[in-house]
């Protein structure tokens, strides 16, 4: 499985140009049955990101534009009623799909946002009073812009807990820049990119996450990472027990793209700012920081051993 999972990254990395660690983050995120959240400025390559994820890992994708008109059933799908059947009928909207591309999803209503909890934690809809579930695998990859930018809504805590994992793309160093103004636009890219998992070798990475060890000693350090972020007067919001298991989880999904069986510290280090960061801040100043981060503060604050 390694070889595949380094296939998909060299095939994501042909059309996202130097971002490498960010695509191994993306991978380990979906291998670990979690949701993605990719904040940055508009133009930097979020919708490059999760069009080529769908891609290689070959899965149906769909793409919703959240807008401040969007309706939860231009989501989710809506009982219309078939006049031929003389009965009301379900019309599944764009989330049945494997891969589901929010973008700009912090544009849209706290309402709206809303239409997507149910489906991010329990892989299925309600509409009507009937439950719908959604395909297998399912996985969430929402854009939004920085709050900064006029138009925008702040992520509600629980939604934003409902995402392993927040990434930044940011801007990329000139050399990659010069190759995107010299080459062929990236998107054109896209669709020669061909499918590297099947739908079972898919499923096998997934239940091998599970099997990745974790030692005493490093169960240990997250503990410490944890309880530090309880004890610490600077976390405005103390890290739960669903995010310390959402810590771990990242970090065996991580040891396991890196090509190990076991996770060691600097796997955690790694994945802890993506999956921390936007848990300890919620939705205020859940965006960009200056200065050091909270998760830096934290990590820094906890002995390895």
């Amino acid at each position: 499985m390694d070889k595949l999972i380094q296939q998909a990254v060299a095939a994501v990395d042909t059309v996202l140009l130097g971002k490498r660690r960010q695509v191994q983050l993306s991978l380990a995120c979906l291998f670990a049955r979690g949701h993605l959240l990719i904040e940055d400025l508009p133009g930097m390559g979020k919708t490059t990101l999760a069009h080529a994820l769908a891609k290689v890992l070959g899965l149906s994708y769909r793409r919703i534009q959240f807008t401040a008109d969007l309706l939860p059933a231009d989501v989710t799908g809506a009982a219309i009623f078939d006049r031929e059947k003389q009965k009301f009928v379900f019309r599944p909207g764009p989330v049945f799909a494997q891969v589901l591309l929010a973008d700009e999803i912090n544009r849209a209503t706290p309402r709206t946002q809303s239409a997507l909890l149910e489906a991010m934690e329990e892989r299925q809809v309600t509409v009507e009073g009937r439950s719908y579930p959604l395909p297998e695998p399912f996985f969430v990859i929402a854009t939004q812009n920085p709050g900064s930018q006029m138009g925008t809504y702040p992520l509600p805590e629980s939604q934003l807990d409902r995402f392993l994992m927040r990434i930044e793309l940011g801007y990329p160093d000139p050399k990659v820049e010069r190759a995107l103004l010299s080459g062929e636009d990236p998107r054109g890219q896209i669709g020669r990119l061909e499918a590297v998992f099947t739908l079972e070798q898919l499923a096998k990475v997934q239940a091998l996450v599970n099997q990745v060890h974790a030692s005493d000693t490093l169960l240990d350090y997250v503990q410490r990472i944890v309880r530090q972020t309880r004890e610490s007067d600077q976390v405005p919001m103390p890290l739960s027990p669903r995010g310390a298991m959402a810590l771990l989880r990242a970090a065996k999904a991580f040891a396991l793209v890196q090509g190990r069986s076991h996770v060691v510290p600097e796997d955690v280090q790694t994945v802890a700012p993506c999956v921390l960061e936007h848990r300890l801040r919620g939705s205020v100043g859940a965006g960009h920081s200056r200065g050091q981060s909270l998760t830096e503060r934290v990590l820094t604050a906890v002995p390895v051993v």
